[in-house]
């Protein structure tokens, strides 16, 4: 798979996501989040309503995309269905999570509609 976590180097928390693929965004995005989300896989223990940092590289962008949000989604080891282990985080209210989200959504376009499975629904 195309995405990583993994805490950066003496960062608690912060967490590290390249996604390249739409493919992979799309069953990534949580669109059904108030504000958007992530599924971040990640073995890392996190509980419901932990603050999560991120810096997020979508696609072939140079940039990073630092975005906080939350854990509100958690997909615990050996899961039902074999789902990927990991945390979705709902998007802090931020002028750069909206621009982040929007970003997403521009990316994805049409096939947010798509029945395919995702790593939460």
């Amino acid at each position: 798979m195309s995405e990583s976590a993994k805490p950066a180097a003496g960062r608690a928390g912060m967490l590290s996501l390249a996604i390249k693929e739409k493919t992979a965004l799309f069953a990534a995005y949580m669109p059904h989040i108030n504000g958007g989300g992530l599924f971040i896989p990640t073995n890392r223990p996190y509980q419901m309503g932990d603050q999560v940092y991120m810096l997020l590289t979508l696609m072939e962008e140079a940039n990073k995309l630092p975005i906080s949000g939350r854990v509100v989604w958690i997909t615990p080891a050996g899961s039902q269905g074999n789902r990927q282990q990991g945390i979705g985080v709902q998007f802090d209210e931020t002028e750069g999570a909206a621009a982040v989200r929007v970003k997403i959504e521009g990316i994805l376009g049409n096939s947010m509609k798509s029945p395919r499975q995702t790593h939460t629904m």
